[in-house]
């Protein structure tokens, strides 16, 4: 295939368009000069690959049209691909803001591939005896349908082409504007219910074995866009199920490479049955009249395998006078041969079964209707698995002995009860993990076993964790394990799943518990790979907020709307993003609180994540709720960014607390970087002239954040409010508090790990791994006599923490504050993280596990100052080491005296314990609430 443009360039090259807004005169001619080389070398071919905005960026790029270019790429980062479509007959580009933009018919011009079409299934049922398809289905960048054709729906047969037109119509589906991911287009009238009734599923199976898939036709510019459907990755839309039909027919209603079919099967033979009888697994056939008889079965396992021939067991009557017309045989399988060799553990062995014709061919060993699964004990926790996949094949496994579930209920309390079979001896010590399927984050259940069953009781908003109090479950799909409850983590685990009959009765709906808000969440149990089930939480953001587009509406419209209404007396606080009830703001409500200023006070929350004061109204990130108190609150405290959108109101005041020291480089100063980004460099003067004021820590951040961040009012050098926590005069009682809620045991060192994230360390989803180096086996064996390890991952760290649970190690991710953490600990380690700066507040000792630190410092991020000279602590490279000096941490202490006091006169000053009071007086001072200073 012929190389695009952008093929053919430096990475250097693309990046300067990327940035092209923000960069210099020298960057610019070097792309205008590059891309006109280019097309000059080999033709305007090399701009035909390219997407329809893209070619338009390099076409701007190598005539030197920067203004025009400036204006285009920033509209793109607001809605990256999104363009508007002019043109019945000949399509061509028009950029929202841009319609007089000048363009070349040869550059502007939509062809088919510019107009890419999504069709995608969200549901599947039966309506009696009648298939309903529903999804949506639309053009790229066009929302509408135009011309006088409606949309239709066909199945085409994959491999003659023939046709056959099927009933469409269109539906509501706001998941369309959703999954196309734009802010620019609405797609929610691009849903459809297709229905291939009963009558013309059996004209299906007359016409004999094949193929047929689903395709949506969409009138559009240049005439008639189409496209097969493709599945979902879970539930019925993302799973293929068999339909018998009365003459015998198999339908398969599924996929086929993702697209969505309709599969017609005549088999002549069928599996009826396989079942373990006397130490033998015994198989029998049922062959239709007329039919060939396969001469054996075949069970294969990697590169062995056994045979065995089918008898017949009955004339063509049937069995025991059954009148119907098949014939019968049956083939047998020592058992002790079969599972000879068999691994222990939970590893699964698949065999692979196959019907063996008089010519040696093989053939699918299809399963009869009313096939029934079942399982077979073998040694102690291993079971023969008598199973069938989603396209009614037979499966035989030799497996860990899995839980099953067979009885799925709802309490009228909203608790979920999920029962089944567990026949695996030495059933006691086990516990249920419920597993976030992208965060990995773990809850931990208890599970009732007894006389080969189980159950497990599922309270969705009050999820107990491994360590910490009972939290609702977040937004995503959570998967059920069985796990040994001395496990020292995940390896061992086993999977829940559904017994294969009972597919069919998921989606199973339910309401949980009434929250302390009024209202009840709705939960979903289904499945993902045939039989494995997990809980899903409804979304938090309503029909009407979620997505890019409706956050743009809601920003352009009704934030601006709500602006026009009088203020009201209400702070809106927001901690990390709404993730956490936390830091200087959660010391700013309680100070507030503790004048009784009289205010509402807001706390917004993201993904149901953190707890939140009962006393505190709670607004969901993103809702419309919240943009209402963002744009009516007299009061607004913040530690991260809002949004180069939001811009203070007259009368409005806000106040960026900032969330820690720097030691790791920041904003501005990454610039030239590999991770630095031009345009979010360039966003930072407008992004804190939202704020009245930013609150700074120390004269050494002070410094750096204003010209980092490039702040341009002055910064409020007023200390951490969060960081008061370590002068309050009841601090020993907090400290009680939170060891009796954590229920830390008495008389144990307690140990703090708090380390910060590495960009350079992600999983598939592009969220940050847990890059795990300590040796916490090895830790437990040395120091669990004595120690408690409290181990916090950094809010952007999804994974699993190893022994957490066991009496050592204690995830401690959850719990809403690391300032009460600080309280209770005797050591912190650390790497980068600003936590350092912080806990020396307390005068308690503290440790450095350093173990990368030439490549974050050289490589990844860069430092501001040489840590290995100003560290108040030892720079440990390797979990035995850092062992050794937790073991001798009063000489450590003694060791770095002198350097932790002057990190302290460097760091911690103001360290007094009255910032929140500062920081509060400033706020109020000079609005109608100016009597609740201290100073008023």
């Amino acid at each position: 295939m012929a190389q695009s443009l952008a093929d053919l360039t430096s990475a250097r090259v693309r990046r300067i368009l990327r940035f092209f807004p923000e960069s210099s005169q020298a960057e610019r001619e070097e792309l205008r000069a590059t891309a006109r080389e280019l097309l000059d070398t080999h033709g305007e071919k090399v701009l035909t690959g390219l997407r329809p905005v893209e070619r338009v960026m390099w076409y701007l790029a190598s005539e030197g049209r920067a203004e025009d270019l400036v204006e285009v790429v920033r509209g793109q980062r607001r809605d990256p691909g999104g363009f508007l479509v002019a043109g019945a007959r000949r399509p061509r580009l028009v950029l929202p803001g841009l319609r007089g933009l000048a363009l070349p018919e040869r550059i502007a011009a939509l062809e088919r591939r510019d107009l890419p079409v999504t069709a995608q299934l969200t549901s599947v049922e039966w309506r009696g005896d009648d298939l309903v398809w529903g999804g949506y289905a639309f053009v790229a960048n066009l929302p509408r349908p135009s011309g006088r054709v409606g949309r239709f729906a066909v199945l085409k047969h994959g491999k003659t082409g023939r046709l056959i037109k099927l009933r469409l119509r269109r539906t509501r589906n706001e998941e369309a504007t959703v999954a196309s991911g734009q802010a620019l287009h609405c797609y929610d009238q691009t849903g459809f219910e297709v229905v291939v009734s009963a009558r013309r599923l059996r004209e299906l199976a007359k016409r004999g074995a094949g193929q047929w898939f689903l395709h949506i036709g969409i009138p559009g510019p240049g005439g008639i866009h189409t496209a097969r459907v493709r599945q979902r990755d879970a539930g019925a839309a993302g799973h293929n199920q068999v339909r018998h039909l009365a003459d015998g027919s198999r339908l398969v209603v599924g996929f086929t490479k993702d697209a969505v079919s309709i599969t017609v099967q005549q088999p002549p033979v069928e599996v009826e049955s396989c079942t373990v009888v006397d130490g033998e697994l015994v198989l029998v056939a049922r062959v239709r009249s007329g039919a060939e008889v396969p001469t054996a079965v075949s069970v294969v396992e990697g590169g062995t395998g056994l045979d065995s021939p089918l008898t017949a067991l009955s004339a063509l009557s049937g069995l025991s006078g059954s009148g119907d017309a098949f014939r019968r045989y049956r083939a047998v399988f020592p058992l002790d041969r079969l599972t000879a060799n068999d691994p222990s553990g939970i590893k699964t062995r698949p065999f692979k079964v196959a019907l063996r014709g008089a010519g040696g061919q093989d053939r699918e060993a299809l399963l009869a209707e009313g096939f029934t699964t079942g399982r077979h004990g073998l040694a102690p926790g291993r079971e023969l698995a008598v199973h069938r996949d989603e396209r009614g094949r037979l499966m035989l496994a030799t497996r860990a002995v899995r839980p099953v579930v067979d009885a799925m209920t709802v309490t009228g309390a909203g608790e979920l009860v999920l029962e089944g079979t567990y026949p695996g001896g030495g059933t006691a010590g086990k516990k249920v993990i419920l597993r976030h399927g992208v965060r990995l984050e773990e809850k931990e259940l208890p599970v009732e076993i007894a006389d080969g069953r189980f159950r497990v009781r599922v309270e969705p908003e009050a999820a107990p964790q491994v360590d910490g109090p009972e939290l609702p479950l977040c937004p995503g799909r959570w998967y059920l394990f069985f796990r040994d409850a001395d496990a020292w983590d995940k390896s061992g685990d086993i999977p829940v799943t559904l017994r294969p009959e009972q597919v069919g009765e998921l989606p199973l709906r339910f309401s949980g518990p009434q929250r302390v808000s009024g209202q009840r969440r709705a939960f979903t149990v289904d499945r993902r790979e045939f039989d494995r089930i997990f809980i899903e939480p409804e979304r938090l953001l309503g029909p009407d907020e979620h997505g890019a587009y409706r956050q743009r509406i809601l920003r352009e419209e009704y934030f601006q709307e709500q602006r026009e209404l009088p203020l009201r007396d209400a702070v809106l606080y927001l901690s990390l993003g709404g993730k956490q009830f936390s830091d200087s703001p959660r010391f700013v409500y309680e100070e507030l609180v503790r004048r009784g200023v009289e205010v509402e006070h807001i706390w917004t929350q993201d993904a149901g994540l953190p707890e939140m004061p009962a006393e505190a109204r709670v607004a969901a990130w993103g809702s419309r709720e919240w943009y209402e108190a963002l744009a009516r609150s007299r009061y607004v405290v913040v530690n991260t960014v809002i949004g180069d959108w939001f811009v203070t109101r007259p009368g409005q005041r806000a106040v960026q607390t900032w969330h820690g020291t720097p030691l790791k480089k920041i904003g501005a100063d990454l610039l030239g970087s590999p991770k630095s980004s031009p345009a979010y460099i360039a966003s930072l003067p407008h992004s804190y002239r939202q704020f009245d004021f930013v609150v700074s820590p120390n004269a050494y951040t002070t410094e750096i954040m204003s010209r980092a961040y490039c702040i341009e009012g002055g910064m409020f050098e007023s200390g951490y409010p969060r960081n008061d926590v370590f002068y309050a005069p009841d601090r020993e009682e907090r400290a009680a508090r939170v060891r009796e809620r954590l229920g830390l045991p008495e008389g144990k060192k307690v140990v703090l790990y708090a380390p910060t994230w590495r960009e350079d360390q992600r999983h598939a989803s592009k969220l940050y791994k847990l890059d795990l180096r300590i040796d916490l086996a090895a830790a437990q064996a040395e120091l669990g006599d004595d120690h408690v390890l409290l181990f916090r991952k950094h809010p952007k760290v999804h994974g699993s923490v190893p022994g957490a649970g066991r009496g050592f190690v204690w995830d401690v991710t959850r719990y809403p504050d690391i300032a009460d953490l600080y309280l209770v600990s005797d050591v912190l380690i650390t790497d980068y993280s600003s936590a350092l700066f912080d806990f020396a507040h307390s005068d308690k000792p503290m440790l450095f596990f350093t173990y990368d630190l030439e490549h974050y410092r050289d490589t990844l991020r860069g430092l501001y100052f040489d840590f290995t000279t100003r560290a108040p602590g030892p720079l440990l490279e390797t979990s035995e080491q850092l062992v050794k000096a937790l073991r001798d941490v009063d000489a450590v202490e003694a060791q770095y005296k002198v350097k932790y006091a002057q990190f302290k006169k460097d760091f911690c000053e103001p360290g007094d314990g009255r910032a929140t009071a500062r920081v509060v007086d400033r706020m109020l001072a000079g609005g109608p609430h100016s009597a609740a200073s201290t100073d008023g």
